[in-house]
């Protein structure tokens, strides 16, 4: 089977097996001690903030598509080369828009998300945004934290690391992570990938649905 198709179908089977159960919460960890925070609900929920990271700007925007996304998820992982496609396809009329939403299952989806935005803080939010994904066999799944290997991935980006560790450690950095774990708690959503169109939660079972749904939006 084409390498291509046999990806896009896994994206549906992990989709489709994709359960939250229980209460999600999210662990911060430092580099070197690990502190666990549990973000609450927010009260004043919001599918979009200020901050949020608009990874791609129409002229004239007729819809928007947030994904609450986990750097250690495979589902993510594997729809990744679709949502890229959409991209390219409808950003010129879709704002896609991404959140962070770690699952707590994951022992490094936290340290990777906080690696990824103190990327973004110095601009680079999509390169490691990309890295990421990229290198997720390397490191996904691993039992040990992974604040060394993320921490070349910003030395290859050529960033400040001097301002790459503070950002790490920097209690604002976490606060923005919760901020999207407890909009995204609040909103519904209990696994990764979670899309919401125009704040609509989506329920998508192929890659044409999907595509359909886009293409509805900016009629």
């Amino acid at each position: 089977m084409d390498p291509a198709k046999k990806a896009r179908r896994l994206i549906w089977i992990l989709l489709a097996i994709i359960v939250g159960a229980g209460i999600i919460w999210y662990a911060v960890f430092t580099a070197a001690k690990p502190a666990p925070v549990e973000p609450q609900a927010a009260p004043d929920a919001q599918l979009v903030r200020e901050d949020s990271h608009r990874v791609t700007s129409p002229a004239t925007e007729k819809a928007q598509l947030v994904e609450f996304l986990d750097f250690e998820c495979e589902a993510c992982r594997a729809a990744e080369p679709l949502v890229a496609e959409l991209k390219k396809e409808f950003g010129d009329q879709i704002t896609f828009i991404h959140r962070y939403f770690p699952i707590p299952s994951h022992k490094n989806s936290g340290q990777a998300a906080l690696a990824v935005e103190a990327a973004a803080q110095q601009g680079k939010y999509e390169q490691m945004y990309a890295k990421m994904f990229e290198t997720q066999p390397q490191w996904g799944e691993k039992q040990d934290f992974q604040n060394a290997l993320f921490r070349t991935f910003a030395e290859e980006l050529g960033l400040d690391m001097e301002k790459y560790d503070a950002a790490m450690a920097a209690e604002e950095t976490k606060e923005r992570i919760r901020k999207d774990i407890a909009d995204g708690k609040a909103l519904g959503v209990s696994g990764t990938p979670t899309f919401f169109l125009n704040g609509e939660k989506l329920t998508l079972n192929t890659e044409a649905e999907f595509r359909q749904k886009l293409a509805d939006a900016v009629k």
